[in-house]
């Protein structure tokens, strides 16, 4: 762990460890704020970062220059780790930029840390534009590898085949150490692919909530969200053909008992994938 930088070493019981990253798996920054609000109710406590220095490019991951005191700090692209207990058991976020270069010594990292800590599931957030309406509950795709915590928490393996972000990397590493990863990603509507998304985060807390067995005060998302809901409703209206292709994916939601098949959510992924190597 030669590129962890410890602040302290927390002994934990049963630790989940709760990853997202910044940039091509955060569509409407719905997996890093769901991941943020989780780490400020949950896991407050920091005790470690990744040193970025091995792992951005800094000339397209600039660090930013603000005022402290008077005087100019620096902040680094850091990969941040916090830590704190929910019922029975303890949470670790990590949350950070997703990196640029050495993906597989990251993930060693990471790895290293987990075992280090004693992690028995990793759960990673993740967030894609998909052809969905805005004013129906998002839809959260999950997936695994293991059997026993497919059929708990309702996942299936995931068939896809293409490119991959740090997320798809990560799961590897973390199959090859002999620990449990499941992965969740929020679909945000494809109409409002820059907007960040309160209503995807919203799910994606709720339903790591669900899987870890405790309940949640989200008010301030559901607020948010109805923010969210509302305005971008007011901007479709005023779009004749944008008005029409919202109707078609509210009939096409409906007609799927508002929950779209997995095969379908499965389809979008690997578009969205796509998109973005072709980007």
């Amino acid at each position: 762990m030669e590129h962890v930088r410890w602040s302290s070493r927390p002994a934990l019981r049963r630790p989940v460890l709760i990853t997202a990253f910044e940039g091509w798996n955060d569509a409407g920054d719905a997996a890093s704020t769901a991941a943020r609000w989780l780490r400020d109710r949950w896991a407050d406590r920091p005790f470690a970062e990744i040193d970025p220095e091995e792992f951005f490019d800094f000339t397209a991951s600039r660090p930013q220059v603000r005022l402290v005191d008077g005087g100019r700090h620096i902040d680094w692209p850091l990969t941040d780790l916090t830590a704190g207990t929910v019922g029975d058991r303890d949470v670790v976020i990590l949350l950070g930029n997703e990196p640029q270069l050495r993906w597989r010594t990251y993930c060693d990292q990471v790895v290293a840390v987990a075992r280090e800590l004693g992690v028995e599931l990793v759960l990673t957030l993740g967030a894609l534009l998909a052809e969905v309406p805005h004013t129906r509950p998002t839809s959260i795709v999950a997936s695994t590898d293991d059997s026993v915590l497919a059929e708990r928490i309702d996942a299936t393996p995931s068939q896809y085949e293409g490119p991959t972000g740090i997320v798809g990397v990560l799961h590897d590493a973390f199959r090859r150490a002999g620990t449990p990863t499941a992965s969740l990603w929020a679909a945000v509507s494809a109409y409002v692919p820059g907007a960040p998304s309160p209503k995807a985060a919203l799910a994606l807390v709720e339903r790591v909530a669900g899987l870890l067995d405790t309940s949640v005060v989200t008010t301030d998302l559901e607020i948010a969200s109805a923010a969210y809901e509302r305005q971008v409703s007011e901007v479709v209206a005023d779009d004749e053909e944008m008005t029409e292709y919202l109707a078609g994916l509210e009939t096409q939601y409906d007609q799927e008992d508002g929950v779209p098949s997995p095969a379908s959510l499965v389809e979008e992924v690997e578009r969205f994938l796509r998109e973005q190597r072709d980007r």
